[in-house]
């Protein structure tokens, strides 16, 4: 902790100043104490005692410095209003926000004043807490407003007949006087601390185009300006900064790029020698400045919090003697300078972070930053949460996930990734300035740029990149884990919850195609990604999708060649299928084969066979891929009618997989599902289906939870997907468009 010690000594003995630097548009206070002693003394340097490397105290989030006693700080929160903080910690003093408070740069005084007029101004000392000197001007009719305070003296103003402000000076013990050295059409006048015998006073004259704007030195001992300096007219509260040997203030001029452009002009007091130190382009009139010895200390303020970067952003000191530079702080918010002259900033590093910085010599003579204060921020962008639950099930949510991380900054541009770890896939997505400083990614379960292929199931990460956009620290990124898990489909192979088209071309070879449906222009299924599974697929007659029958988690793969045989592949989850299975041979009987529904419900794919004279069978599915079903069972006759049957999974709205079959004139029928494996008295969907050489029971394509249809018409290589609704009595919609990936290719078989 920063001790206080609050021995009295007179102020005659107060340490010379050599550094003032700016705060809230004007010279940031430095001691001014070569006026009449009084009986009281200040408390023990703040430069000292931070010096002792005592540990760090805590500062007040969302504070700024406007003012630095010997044991204190003067901080202003818009939230909370104005306080005195002691440097050693302890309870504030506080004042509303409409309260002037002032540091005088005299040990612990502080002035304060409630309006500029009718109020009563009064010199405190915040060591002891006793009211030092107290003045009344009298009511607001008589043209009398409080214009500042220095040392141990409270200074007002009075309209004069010239038009302008009379300056006059009030210290305890003595009679009132009046300021000389100011013209008498001054207006706008104010007085700040500057050195231990002068204050500065700043004031106008002329009005509008012919406004000029100037610096006067305010002789403490005597009551009267004794140098003045003119400033550019145009910038209002422009940085100020005296010292013992210079005056400096801050010059801006637009740039061609709309910009401002900052100088410092530094002016020696004996010899009236001129320099400009260029400090680069600006966003705003916000530059702040400090003198000591040889060195000038300037940085732009609101850095921290903007969307850009410059390079007068950063605290830096100056030699005024060899050009010599070197950072003192990445950014500035405040500044104010102590009664010895020693300088704290309210600011931060991306070493140090947030918090009080005193600048003050370093062991070569150099000015250097020592916190001796900190919020607890961080000055780089940090990750101080994050949201993301460790397993995603897409399926309830209908294919969306929401993930949250939480910044320590929103001044950023962050880059969300996730990417599977099987496929090496990802999906990203950008924000620019995020409210609150939280990124939330509403995940719709989607990959690729653009997204267009779902999710797979499995190991993901996640990576967040944010950006600064002010330049300030590093990139921040952050990394973690999750899983995602989905329901397996009966005609997905590559486990990402979405349907896969087979498709067989005429030279024998055997494609599946990613099919994606996307929500915002849901007239049409697209093929997403195709890839060859292989050739050599011409010697089967039969090609279905049959659903798990193999017993993992993955849809597999029915086929018989033309000597009858069945065979199974299992599906691998990673697209593809693992080597033939021989089931058996003497399935040349059957003409129709369709699987991958569940008619027993057990929740198992089942194989479903008509043979020549239109007996339907059950194979029930056992899940063992040796053995994948079980002794056939007769569900009945009569089904030679049909041409096509297709399993379809539940479209009918109950709770088992049905059957739909189209007969010879091309009548599409239901055959709703018991469960039991049987079947309820046929439903007429419609006609002109014979239109389709093939009918597949894709699944859940377009992710409303029920079972859709793919029609495919050879004859124009065109392919439609009905829609399932849940309604037996109609149980698809009108047919939309599937654009597959490689529409120029005839297909000879869909699966």
């Amino acid at each position: 902790m920063l001790p206080i010690r609050a021995a009295r000594r007179r102020l005659a003995a107060a340490v010379t100043v050599v550094l003032a630097l700016t705060a809230t548009g004007a010279a940031l206070p430095s001691p001014a104490t070569a006026a009449p002693a009084a009986s009281l003394a200040p408390a023990a340097s703040l430069a000292a005692t931070a010096a002792e490397g005592q540990s760090v105290v805590a500062f007040p989030k969302g504070d700024v410095i406007t003012g630095v006693t010997s044991s204190g700080y003067l901080t202003h929160n818009p939230a909370t209003g104005r306080s005195w903080l002691p440097a050693a910690g302890g309870s504030p003093t506080k004042w509303p926000s409409s309260s002037t408070v002032l540091g005088t740069g005299s040990g612990d005084l502080v002035a304060t004043y409630a309006a500029p007029a009718n109020t009563t101004g009064m010199i405190t000392d915040m060591a002891t807490g006793s009211v030092v000197y107290s003045y009344y001007p009298g009511p607001s009719t008589t043209g009398i407003t409080f214009a500042g305070a220095a040392g141990v003296s409270l200074f007002t103003t009075l309209d004069n007949p010239a038009g302008g402000k009379t300056l006059r000076m009030h210290t305890k013990d003595m009679p009132q006087r009046t300021v000389t050295g100011l013209p008498d059409t001054a207006a706008e006048v104010k007085v700040v601390p500057a050195t231990n015998t002068h204050a500065q006073v700043t004031y106008a004259t002329g009005a509008g185009t012919d406004t000029r704007r100037f610096l006067g030195l305010l002789d403490l001992a005597v009551g009267g300006v004794t140098e003045t300096y003119e400033l550019p007219a145009a910038d209002v509260g422009t940085g100020l900064a005296v010292s013992a040997k210079y005056v400096a203030w801050v010059e801006y001029n637009p740039s061609p790029d709309a910009r401002l452009d900052a100088a410092v002009a530094v002016t020696d007091r004996s010899t009236g020698t001129r320099q400009n130190i260029p400090v680069g382009k600006v966003r705003s009139k916000g530059v702040k400045l400090g003198l000591r010895d040889n060195w000038v200390v300037y940085g732009d303020t609101g850095a921290l919090n903007a969307d850009d970067s410059y390079s007068s952003d950063a605290l830096t000191v100056y030699n005024l003697t060899s050009g010599a530079t070197r950072k003192l702080l990445d950014h500035l918010i405040s500044a104010a300078t102590a009664p010895d002259g020693t300088l704290f900033a309210r600011g931060g590093t991306v070493a140090g972070n947030e918090g009080v910085y005193r600048i003050a010599p370093g062991p070569d003579g150099v000015p250097a930053a020592t916190q001796v204060a900190g919020t607890g921020e961080p000055t780089r962008v940090t990750l101080t949460g994050s949201n993301v639950p460790a397993v995603i099930d897409l399926d309830p949510s209908g294919g969306n996930a929401a993930m949250t991380w939480k910044l320590s900054r929103n001044n950023v541009f962050v880059t969300v990734t996730l990417r599977h770890v099987r496929t090496g896939k990802t999906v990203t997505a950008y924000f620019t300035r995020p409210l609150q400083s939280s990124v939330t990614f509403n995940w719709d379960g989607e990959l690729g740029s653009p997204e267009r292929g779902n999710a797979y199931n499995g190991a993901y990460t996640w990576t967040l990149a944010a950006k600064p956009l002010n330049g300030i620290g590093p990139d921040l990124t952050s990394s973690g884990t999750f899983t995602v898990v989905r329901t397996a489909k009966p005609h997905d192979f590559d486990d990402n919850g979405v349907p896969n088209v087979l498709s067989r071309d005429s030279a024998g070879r055997l494609w599946s195609s990613d099919t994606y449906y996307d929500p915002h222009n849901p007239g049409q299924l697209a093929g997403h990604e195709t890839r060859l599974i292989g050739p050599g697929w011409g010697i089967y007659n039969q090609i279905q999708v049959a659903g798990n029958v193999g017993g993992s988690q993955h849809a597999d793969l029915i086929t018989r060649d033309g000597s009858g045989v069945l065979w199974l592949y299992l599906g691998t989850g990673a697209g593809g299928f693992s080597s033939r299975i021989r089931i058996g041979g003497g399935w040349q009987i059957y003409n129709k084969i369709t699987g991958g529904a569940d008619y027993t419900g057990d929740g198992r794919a089942d194989l479903l066979a008509t043979d020549a004279s239109g007996v339907l069978w059950l194979y029930r599915g056992t899940g063992n891929h040796a053995a994948p079903f079980a002794t056939r069972t007769k569900v009945g006759g009569g089904w030679g009618v049909y041409n096509k049957i297709t399993a379809v999974g539940n479209i009918g709205g109950t709770a088992a997989g049905d059957l739909v079959t189209r007969d010879g004139s091309g009548v599409l029928w239901l055959y709703l599902g018991h469960g039991n494996g049987t079947f309820a008295s046929r439903v007429r969907i419609g006609s002109g289906w014979n239109a389709y050489s093939d009918l597949v029971g894709i699944g859940d394509a377009d992710h409303d939870g029920r079972p859709d249809l793919l029609a495919y018409d050879k004859s124009r290589n065109t392919t439609y997907l009905y829609r399932g609704t849940g309604n037996s009595s109609a149980p698809f919609t009108t047919r939309m468009y599937y654009s597959p990936n490689n529409p120029t290719v005839a297909y000879n078989h869909l699966a």
